[in-house]
């Protein structure tokens, strides 16, 4: 028999941290604080809401940019809360999750040659989508331990190549949220160039300390050359749902709606009815923030005196925590050292990382039951 082909694989990348971690998880019998998704179920509610619309018979192909229903209940929430009309039909488009409206945004707007800023620490998915497009990614590295943007620093990284800037906030996994400020400098940067900008704003509705979430659509001049992606799985507890959505002005969507065809057509129908329903009832989802803001806060307050320090969370359901004062040993190792000895999974912030040093800290998932977040602080102040 001849041999097998060299399959040639496109991506240098292994299996993701989230993959690796979970599966020493499991090894261990460790407390699950690293991959960023609740330990509690959703509102019964809303699964007897996705079942009925089942049992009306809403079980076959619905429309490819989504049902109509839901496009426009999130019309008028982006309405609502950000003041920007994006149009139901033309303009917004249901995808399988965020990480799929990311994909399929940065398939159809990047060339082969183009460059891509992003944000590092960078969420995983983003470069892979990059490097698959044909692009080139350029790293601007956030402050250190504020994990803001530098401008300047932008202004420096942006050329003539320059295509799409992907911004996201609150940011995965730091917790820093972009304030008004920050989009007027975006406006400031856009103005001199022919780039675009994606926001990853999944974490929209968990900001704390009574911030307000700045999206893209609130500019005019930003997201006249913006498309804002979200989802509905961080919101409502629902993640293994899978259903996202991108709004962008309709030159922008159509080039999108070429991609999100050939990837995944249509979205599941009555989930999408669902969540049409909640959204219409409650689009400022003011609750959810509140929740894990006291999530956050019983987390903290838990390790206090412990040997992890906070750095600052404005939003998001992740906490990163300088160990320092455990040890100097690199973040992969100490995250699966904690995981063997200390029975709690975490995840370094190396992997978020392409061109800075990650030091010493690691990121806790803290959307999790009372319980489960008493029984992990436990076996951390320990260390």
């Amino acid at each position: 028999m001849s041999r097998a082909p060299d399959p040639r694989s496109k991506l240098a990348s292994g299996d993701s941290i989230f993959t690796v971690m979970t599966r020493l998880t499991a090894e261990h019998g460790a407390i699950n604080l690293s991959q960023g998704f609740p330990d509690f179920d959703c509102d019964p509610a809303l699964v007897d809401a996705v079942a009925a619309r089942m049992r009306e018979g809403h079980n076959q192909y619905v429309a490819m940019a989504g049902v109509p229903e839901l496009r426009e209940a999130l019309a008028a929430k982006i309405r609502h809360l950000y003041g920007r009309r994006y149009d139901p039909e033309t303009e917004i488009t249901v995808t399988s999750g965020a990480t799929e409206a990311l994909f399929s945004t940065i398939l159809a707007l990047v060339h082969s040659g183009d460059e891509v800023i992003v944000f590092e620490p960078v969420y995983d998915s983003y470069v892979p989508a990059i490097q698959l497009a044909g692009g080139t990614p350029v790293f601007v590295p956030l402050g250190a331990r504020d994990y803001r943007i530098d401008w300047d620093d932008v202004r420096r990284a942006i050329g003539p190549k320059t295509r799409l800037l992907v911004l996201n906030s609150p940011h995965n996994p730091s917790g820093t949220i972009l304030d008004w400020q920050d989009l007027q400098q975006l406006r400031q940067v856009l103005a001199g160039t022919d780039a675009y900008a994606v926001s990853d704003e999944v974490y929209e509705h968990i900001v704390f300390d009574g911030a307000r979430h700045e999206s893209l659509a609130r500019d005019p001049d930003v997201s006249s050359r913006a498309v804002v992606i979200s989802s509905f799985g961080k919101t409502y507890s629902t993640t293994g749902w899978k259903v996202g959505y991108a709004a962008a002005p309709a030159a922008l969507t159509a080039e999108i709606r070429r991609v999100h065809q050939w990837v995944t057509y249509a979205v599941n129908g009555a989930v999408q009815l669902a969540y049409a329903d909640v959204v219409r009832r409650d689009p400022e989802c003011r609750e959810v923030a509140a929740f894990y803001e006291r999530k956050r806060n019983l987390f903290l307050g838990l390790l206090a005196g412990s040997k992890l320090v906070p750095l600052p969370c404005r939003g998001t359901f992740f906490q990163l925590m300088d160990y320092s004062r455990v040890t100097s040993e690199p973040d992969h190792a100490f995250a699966e050292r904690l995981i063997a000895e200390c029975g709690v999974a975490a995840i370094p912030l190396s992997p978020f990382l392409y061109t800075a040093e990650a030091g010493t800290t690691i990121r806790f998932c803290f959307a999790k039951r009372d319980e489960t977040l008493e029984a992990a602080a436990g076996r951390l102040r320990r260390l």
